[in-house]
């Protein structure tokens, strides 16, 4: 009887503590945490670029979830009669109608809207600096190779994504952007009309366009890309991050901090971090005004008319590429529209398949989990520098006309310096960062074999001033030379031990030659060696 008491008024555990437990004899959640959340990351400040594309498409997610309760995806006409008076009487779209009502009559409707907008363009900007430090840190590298491919496919399908939702208000900016792409569909040899006319459901602009558009914004697009964001983390959780060369770092260990409680701090108030900046940008600059611009009709186009930055590379090869036309066999060409976006997909392929190129140049197959520091991958860097300055120009010719009213040029002028610019810019920022690679590698040697210098002056007995310099410590010794540096590879002789002749294979030829332009003579500086180091410190030519 008194054991039944005791049993009676034993403490309940906390609820909290119960609801734990109950979850755990289910799911086996304990095991799962005790074996993950100590789990070692290295750290590094250029890791939260990736962090930042996270909470940006997590803001994405909320705010677009509250914009669907308001906006109405129908290209039915009505006649607004809104409170926002110079729109009233104006016949529009249900999509533009319920886009002035979002902006002006829902409770904290214009700052959501503002929020979702700056969030898209803040999670591809920081898209575009995220995929710049992994391509020049050589992070791409085995076994992250899939890992590259889930982030660029990422970063596509954010462009689409983002396409499809400035496209939604049905206001006269957006209407001329969809009909720019419109027309670089018909650009399409054979399948181009049949494209457009599944997509807009007839001639353009039909009457489907926004509900198919509005089906791929919300739920299309965004369930791929969740899914590979929820892939490419999974990833990252497995191979984790990394790490930059130090003092007790290998390919075999991470140096690094736990997840719980370091990370999980960290990634908490970061979040709110984002949010925070994104919401005072989103308070402070307006960002498509579609009130200010009318609602669309197809005998009509806004002036100054641009689309989001991301989208100003296709954008730019469009406008500065002359208006060439071919007739076959009765069916003309528009190769002033085709041939800029056949370039594009060649350069998207190229970001695609870089991590494979250059595993099969340099036939490594080893695991690396040693960040490389640009300056040591001189043509890396300055292949991805061109990428970028090719970008930047054709961004510029995006925005021609802005360009040509806001600093008074010749609209002529500006194209015409795209024109040249897309071919000679890249060409000289690949030279130019390569010297510069090869120039800090060359500093980095001098200053291993001699050191640091001190500022502190000498006179020698013979009259010659010279600089004292500082022996570096074991670890910055470690630094500057713990990279490795890859031999071209050789075809070999082509005659064997019997004279028999041995003719290489074009793939093979071309895999030499690309290694040779990669490792060779001229693209690297051969690292300090320890006899070197050893000659030098031993006194001879040292000071």
């Amino acid at each position: 009887m008194s054991t039944a008491t005791e049993t009676q008024n034993k403490k309940k555990a906390p609820a909290g503590e119960r609801v734990a437990d109950w979850a755990d004899g289910r799911l086996g959640i304990y095991s799962l945490a005790k074996a993950n959340m100590r789990k070692i990351f290295p750290d590094h400040w250029s890791f939260m670029l990736g962090e930042i594309c996270m909470y940006s498409f997590i803001i994405i997610i909320l705010t677009g979830v509250y914009l669907t309760l308001f906006f109405h995806p129908s290209m039915n006409e009505v006649v607004y009669h809104g409170s926002y008076v110079p729109m009233q009487g104006i016949r529009m779209t249900e999509a533009y109608a319920s886009t002035l009502e979002i902006s002006f009559d829902v409770r904290g409707g214009l700052l959501i809207r503002q929020i979702h907008h700056w969030a898209a363009l803040i999670f591809l900007a920081a898209m575009f600096v995220h995929m710049m430090r992994v391509f020049f840190t050589g992070a791409f590298r085995k076994p992250r190779e899939v890992n590259w491919l889930f982030g660029f496919l990422l970063f596509v399908l954010g462009m689409f994504t983002g396409f499809t939702g400035y496209s939604l208000p049905d206001d006269l900016l957006s209407g001329t952007g969809v009909r720019f792409t419109q027309g670089a569909i018909l650009s399409m040899p054979v399948v181009g009309t049949y494209i457009s006319m599944f997509l807009f459901g007839g001639e353009f602009p039909g009457h489907d366009m926004v509900a198919r558009f509005y089906s791929i914004h919300i739920l299309l697009l965004p369930g791929i890309m969740l899914g590979l964001m929820v892939a490419h983390l999974i990833l990252v959780f497995y191979h984790k991050h990394t790490q930059f060369e130090g003092p007790g770092r290998t390919n075999k260990n991470v140096v690094g901090m736990p997840l719980l409680p370091v990370y999980m701090a960290k990634a908490g108030g970061f979040f709110f971090l984002v949010f925070g900046v994104i919401a005072v940008i989103s308070a402070m600059f307006t960002i498509n005004p579609v009130w200010a611009i009318g609602p669309y009709r197809p005998d009509q186009v806004s002036t100054g008319a641009q689309p989001d930055w991301y989208m100003g590379f296709a954008e730019g090869l469009v406008r500065v590429m002359p208006g060439w036309e071919i007739v076959i066999w009765g069916h003309t060409l528009a190769l002033g529209v085709f041939i800029p976006l056949v370039v594009f997909g060649l350069v998207l392929v190229l970001i695609a398949v870089w991590p494979f190129l250059e595993s099969w140049v340099t036939g490594d197959k080893r695991e690396h989990h040693i960040a490389q520091r640009p300056r040591n991958a001189p043509t890396r860097t300055a292949f991805g520098v061109a990428w970028i300055t090719a970008y930047m120009i054709m961004l510029v010719g995006g925005g021609n006309d802005l360009w040509a009213t806001h600093f008074h040029l010749s609209i002529n002028s500006i194209t015409w310096f795209v024109r040249i610019g897309f071919f000679v810019g890249p060409v000289v920022a690949f030279i130019v960062t390569k010297r510069i690679c090869l120039g800090l590698q060359r500093r980095d040697k001098d200053k291993v074999l001699h050191g640091r210098e001190s500022g502190i002056i000498k006179r020698l007995p013979h009259g010659e001033f010279v600089e004292v310099h500082e022996p570096l410590s074991q670890g910055e010794l470690h630094r500057l030379t713990a990279h490795e540096q890859y031999e071209p590879l050789e075809i070999g002789p082509t005659v064997d031990e019997n004279g028999v002749e041995r003719k290489p294979s074009a793939l093979l030829k071309a895999r030499a030659k690309l290694s040779k332009g990669m490792y060779g003579e001229g693209n690297q500086i051969p690292k300090a060696t320890a006899e070197e180091y050893k000659e030098i410190t031993s006194g001879h030519g040292h000071h």
